[in-house]
């Protein structure tokens, strides 16, 4: 089955209000087909709301924004039981994580507590509280954000949390053409609440089914293989990629095929969602502390590795 035309509408939906960036968009959009979550490090102003309200808008879904503090609580996030004095029982009340798109708006900035309550229900799809289970609606997916220039009050994501993202995107300055369109353009909200849906939630869930069922060769499989193993024998690396990471690759690669209206998964698929899915799982044995550059030393290893390792015939 052929679901080109609804994924390039939905592309094309986004771009309505968040201009100038195809590439992030189709990328976002993949994540959400392999039933990821988003890291995006990036300075504040580029858009990162606007991105995550669209999406949540042409997928007619419900969006929360969860604007991260150091005073935040898990139950801040997932909920808390409240004593119904007239059922004389507890009462669990849902936080903002029963969403279908969760914009995590600087997630660096909550203690690692909170961050950790958050990561468990994008591991697990379901918030555990007081000894019950609630699972979280579908599609579900995460899109966080961190400032890579400001340190002052934050706390780092460990690299055991980071894993959990399949994605790590850097959004940048849109093109001067667009840039101009950006400055004369007039209320923002009032154009995403304006924007009409343009797949179902239900169709999003199906479109995630068929991605796991991708053709992948043996040859590519392979490939992908070599270039995980070779992050872990990399003398810049001190810790590679795990077999989680080498799952992340594959099914990322399978979801870029279908953005591109492909049912098999070619080489240039591999490199194309290698170092969005690879990078920020490395770590490496002269870190930066400034995100920007720990990012672009990441990069740079990444690539030397795709350059190194041979394309299957």
């Amino acid at each position: 089955m052929n679901y080109k035309e609804k994924i390039d509408s939905l592309i094309n939906n986004i771009e309505k209000v968040f201009l100038g960036k195809t590439k992030t968009v189709k990328l976002c959009v993949a994540g959400i087909l392999a039933r990821g979550h988003i890291l995006i490090e990036d300075v504040p102003g580029i858009g990162k709301t606007t991105l995550a309200q669209a999406i949540a808008r042409s997928m007619n879904c419900k969006f929360n924004r969860i604007q991260f503090t150091s005073d935040m609580l898990p139950s801040d996030i997932l909920g808390v039981s409240i004593l119904n004095p007239q059922k004389a029982e507890f009462e669990f009340r849902k936080g903002p994580i029963f969403a279908n798109v969760i914009l995590a708006d600087e997630i660096n900035r909550t203690p690692p507590k909170t961050q950790s309550a958050l990561l468990e229900a994008m591991s697990e799809q379901q918030v555990s509280v007081d000894g019950r289970t609630y699972p979280l609606p579908k599609p579900f997916v995460v899109i966080a954000t961190q400032n890579p220039i400001e340190y002052e009050g934050t706390y780092s994501l460990p690299e055991s949390q980071l894993d959990r993202f399949l994605l790590r995107l850097d959004i940048g300055y849109p093109p001067s053409e667009e840039e101009i369109l950006i400055m004369k353009r007039g209320d923002i909200l009032k154009e995403i609440n304006e924007l009409s849906p343009v797949i179902t939630a239900e169709e999003i869930v199906e479109i995630q089914e068929y991605v796991r069922k991708i053709r992948v060769e043996d040859s590519v499989s392979l490939y992908m293989l070599q270039i995980v193993e070779k992050t872990r024998t990399h003398p810049e690396v001190e810790l590679g990629v795990s077999p989680r990471g080498s799952q992340s690759l594959y099914v990322s690669a399978q979801a870029w095929a279908v953005v591109n209206g492909r049912d098999y998964v070619t080489p240039n698929d591999v490199k194309e969602m290698a170092e969005p899915v690879i990078a920020h799982r490395l770590i490496l044995k002269s870190r930066s502390f400034n995100l920007s550059k720990l990012a672009e030393e990441r990069r740079k290893v990444v690539k030397n590795i795709l350059d190194t390792v041979p394309l299957p015939r």
